[in-house]
């Protein structure tokens, strides 16, 4: 049903990469969204996703150019406790280019909450209040 694969990093390569970011997050695998029905139904499904930022693999993809958006979302799912990364129907990472879509797609898969995290765009510094003071 899903594949599980071991990786290895080192703290030199990490997040450079897709490969590099599933590591540091614990990713076990991957899952196909067209199994969910069946996961949930037995069971297995955990109570919340995870949306992620990850380098986008879709070129093009209808919104816009790589070097001006190289980041994308993704979702992973919870499978007996597991974190597995959810791919499409044809084995592709699922990509979002907004956190508005990813919302609506878990929504509509039953998720009523979910977390969020970037770890690979760095906020700016709020530099409002230095300026006050």
């Amino acid at each position: 049903m899903y594949a599980y694969f071991e990786q290895m990093t080192t703290p030199w390569t990490m997040m450079y990469d897709n490969l590099s970011l599933e590591t540091f997050l614990g990713i076990a695998g991957t899952v196909t969204q067209a199994e969910l029905p069946l996961v949930r139904s037995q069971g297995r499904l955990g109570d919340y996703a995870v949306v992620y930022r990850i380098y986008r693999n879709k070129l093009g993809g209808g919104f816009g150019d790589q070097s001006k958006r190289p980041y994308a979302w993704a979702i992973l799912v919870y499978i007996d406790g597991v974190p597995l990364r959810l791919n499409s129907a044809r084995g592709e990472c699922r990509e979002w280019s907004n956190l508005d879509g990813a919302a609506q797609w878990l929504t509509g898969q039953g998720f009523t909450y979910w977390w969020t995290r970037n770890d690979l765009e760095v906020p700016e510094p709020d530099l409002s209040e230095e300026e006050e003071g």
